[in-house]
């Protein structure tokens, strides 16, 4: 009996995914536990299995092609069985779809449809939406140019997502006909991205066919390109030579930070491409320098017939640099959090001179390091224990009184900030979560970390000692209740039995939502996060 499979929710934000390769074909034999196809999801390209045996008798969403949670994706039954009945009853339209392609190519003459049909052999590509919060997309790098050839699994480009850079890989081989977005231009998912067909085939015609508005749009846009091309591009860097200086989008952040020139930089990575260590390596030619103070000297006023004037000199000048998905998803999100959610501040100073003891005694074990961010995840993990209306998330109707305890560990990454969480942190003893927390900002820093290991968290902690803050606030991590700010441990004057001594202390801030967590709640919150803090040993049974 046939069975359908329904797009499946691979993770608690997702809304749709995208088909990235099909692992078997119609007609194909599929036992329980096969791997059905491979699915991107918001944050990562995951393997879907099978739960059903049978063979493959239809697959409702081509590869490349994204659709909501609980589309039809595939059906699975009898070899041979009549699917018919199962189509009309829950996709309707896939089916019409299908006899529409099918009285196309058959039934229609060719005359009337040359002008609206898409030549055999070709594709178009669209903006992939890889991020369930993408609505459009930048492309960083073109790692393929028009002309050149294209096989199937070939990085077309590197787009710049909400989450990350990531690398879009063709499922389609060819040559590259024609390039619809150009490097550093945003836009939005489902527009036309690239097109992959033989090589010769009239572009115009394809375009027309796959959407006049877009072939009208991209026949003004060729039309300009002469002039577009003679005016300078904030992201295009054109060498003395007038040839085209390939560098990563981090590269060019960081040289436009620094007024370097990226046409003076040699370039380390693949085919002589910029990368970050280039720009930041990079050390300005004394020649130039010396040419430009002798042109001073030259031009410079006779001393004896005018008096000195020493005023700076120089020009003017600004570039926009457009902002990355990420930027703009860490500006929806934070920005909702502070105005929905009403903050409020407490702030209290830790003895730390035991916890500087404590570690040090630790990491002396063998195979053993923790750091004060770890302790301090214990604390906090402990503390939420005894004071479960920290642990809480605010809705509308109700407070969710979380019975775990998942701790976010804000990490920042070269795009922006993400947070993995620590699960079931009280569980854990220090080494482990020293090792968890070490594990995980790796993998966050390498764009490896997958979705499951950022979502769920009930609290977070953001650390900013280890850059000499003293204090600072944070912005609460919603739908968490609760967020501590930790700064450095400073060495000063503290009185202690009535004598002035010195001491180390450290600074912590908790913003609280003020719909669930009240003053007296933070307060004693942080008294009991102290008190574990200041004696580390408590944290040790």
């Amino acid at each position: 009996m046939a069975v359908i499979v329904n797009m499946p929710r691979l993770s608690d934000t997702m809304e749709e995914g995208t088909v990235a390769t099909w692992l078997k074909n119609v007609g194909d034999k599929v036992e329980e536990g096969d791997i059905l196809a491979e699915i991107e999801t918001d944050k990562a390209t995951m393997e879907f299995e099978s739960f059903n045996e049978g063979y493959l008798l239809h697959i409702g969403i081509k590869e490349g092609d994204t659709a909501p949670v609980d589309s039809l994706l595939a059906i699975i039954g009898d070899e041979g069985e009549d699917i018919s009945a199962v189509l009309s009853g829950n996709v309707e339209a896939p089916e019409t779809e299908e006899k529409q392609e099918t009285a196309t190519e058959e039934n229609i003459p060719v005359a009337e449809t040359s002008s609206a049909t898409i030549p055999e052999g070709v594709e178009v590509v669209k903006m992939p939406r890889l991020s369930d919060t993408m609505e459009e997309g930048t492309v960083a790098t073109w790692l393929k140019n028009v002309g050149d050839k294209v096989e199937e699994g070939d990085i077309l480009a590197e787009i710049e997502t909400d989450k990350a850079t990531m690398e879009f890989e063709s499922f389609y081989s060819g040559t590259l006909l024609y390039v619809g977005i150009k490097e550093g231009e945003s836009s939005p998912v489902d527009e036309v991205l690239a097109i992959i067909g033989p090589e010769g085939t009239d572009i115009n015609v394809v375009l027309s066919a796959s959407s006049a508005p877009v072939a009208q749009a991209v026949s003004e846009v060729s039309k300009q390109e002469t002039k577009k091309e003679e005016k300078a591009s904030p992201i295009e860097v054109v060498s003395t030579d007038g040839k085209r200086v390939f560098a990563s989008p981090l590269a060019k952040k960081i040289a436009a930070d620094k007024g370097v020139n990226l046409a003076d930089v040699t370039g380390s990575g693949d085919n002589g491409r910029i990368v970050k260590k280039d720009v930041e390596n990079f050390k300005p030619s004394t020649a130039s320098t010396s040419s430009n103070t002798a042109t001073q000297k030259e031009t410079a006023p006779d001393a004896k017939t005018q008096p000195a004037i020493y005023a700076p000199v120089g020009e003017e000048g600004f570039e926009d640099v457009k902002n990355s998905s990420m930027r703009k998803v860490i500006a929806k999100v934070l920005g909702k959090s502070k105005f929905t959610a009403p903050h409020f501040y407490l702030t209290i100073e830790v003895d730390m001179d035991n916890a500087k003891a404590s570690r040090v005694q630790i990491n002396s074990l063998p195979d053993t390091k923790i750091s004060f961010n770890d302790m301090v995840l214990k604390a906090c993990a402990m503390a939420l224990r005894k004071h479960p209306q920290v642990n809480t998330t605010w809705n509308d109707d109700a407070t969710r009184y979380n019975k775990h305890i998942h701790i976010g560990v804000a990490v920042s990454v070269d795009e922006g900030l993400v947070v993995p969480v620590v699960k079931f942190a009280d569980q854990m003893s220090l080494t482990t979560i020293g090792a968890s927390v070490k594990d995980l900002a790796g993998k966050a820093r390498s764009k490896k970390i997958a979705p499951a290991e950022m979502e769920g968290s009930t609290f977070t902690v953001s650390n900013l000692g280890m850059f000499g803050i003293l204090e600072f606030t944070s912005i609460i991590n919603q739908p968490n209740s609760a967020i501590l700010s930790v700064g450095a441990i400073v060495e000063k004057p503290v009185v202690k039995n009535g004598e002035i001594v010195v001491g180390n202390t450290m600074k912590l801030t908790l913003a609280c939502d003020h719909r669930t967590v009240d003053g007296a709640v933070g307060a004693q919150f942080l008294q009991t996060l102290r008190s574990y803090i200041e004696n580390p040993v408590t944290m040790l049974a």
